[in-house]
């Protein structure tokens, strides 16, 4: 189980699945490309370089009064698109208790954005009823965001919006938040659009150090060399640019950057690269 501590803040990943993908699924990332990018190995890609590798997991920050779960992964017991129509039976509220957190001890859940693989664990199946895992956590939503995918009529993301997001509505738990909420001295919210119309990073600031926790915002090591290369935007040209903005904001600071779709070890720094950046891990 990772950790790191940025000043007085212990962050925590929790891992859902591993997600191995084929390279072919980002446009751009062909063999001989990645082949040129000899820091993504052996952590990020294949030695065959024909797979990128990638986990689906949640972030807990401890922080100063404040206990918070950054993106809820699929969740247990709902067939989705997403895992091949499977339901998933993982351990995932054993790992909580084992990185000694309880559902009733956090204080709220940040979904960067309302993909399906970030806001499954925001509920649970009991007795045949979807309730909050956490139910004396505020859910924090961008409001843009959720304004957006309310009106989504794709049958995989109502099914989500159902079972993952109306159960929390219905509880009174959810607060929706502008794109820069600050939920502590040390913890807040910055606009990352582009993947999806509201999207959020979580910027964490203790004691002089710094770390990001980025959301979809990027999926993969590569796109630090390439912000060019996409993977399911909604706007293709707008996470481009945001890429490229935040990776020159990020680059070559005392940052850790955390990725949240980013293989073990998940977490390093942003560094110029001729162009465009790499991944020091």
């Amino acid at each position: 189980m990772l950790s790191w501590q940025v000043g007085r803040v212990k962050i925590t990943r929790i891992v859902e699945m591993d997600l191995p993908i084929p390279a072919s699924f980002m446009a751009g990332a062909t063999p001989e490309a990645l082949r040129r990018l000899p820091w993504l190995y052996p952590h990020f890609v294949s030695a065959d370089d024909s797979t990128l590798n990638l986990s689906v997991h949640a972030l807990l920050v401890e922080a100063p009064g404040l206990r918070l779960v950054v993106d809820t992964c699929v969740g247990n017991d709902r067939p989705r698109e997403f895992t091949g129509g499977e339901a998933l039976s993982t351990p995932f509220l054993a790992q909580l208790s084992e990185a000694g957190w309880s559902r009733d001890g956090v204080d709220a859940v940040v979904c960067t954005h309302l993909d399906v693989d970030h806001i499954g664990w925001n509920t649970m199946l009991e007795a045949g009823r979807w309730v909050p895992t956490f139910p004396r956590a505020r859910y924090l939503i961008g409001r843009q965001e959720y304004e957006f995918w309310k009106g989504v009529d794709e049958a995989e993301q109502v099914a989500a919006m159902a079972d993952s997001i109306k159960p929390i509505f219905d509880a009174g738990l959810v607060q929706l938040v502008e794109q820069d909420h600050v939920l502590s001295p040390e913890v807040r919210l910055t606009p990352s659009n582009g993947h999806t119309p509201g999207h959020v990073s979580v910027l964490i600031e203790s004691d002089g150090a710094r770390a990001v926790i980025t959301g979809d915002m990027t999926h993969h090591p590569c796109q630090m060399a390439h912000p060019d290369w996409t993977l399911a935007d909604i706007d293709s040209k707008l996470a481009i640019d945001t890429r490229s903005r935040l990776f020159a904001e990020w680059a070559d600071q005392p940052i850790l950057v955390i990725g949240t779709h980013f293989a073990a070890p998940t977490a390093g720094h942003i560094h110029r690269d001729g162009d465009a950046f790499r991944f020091e891990v």
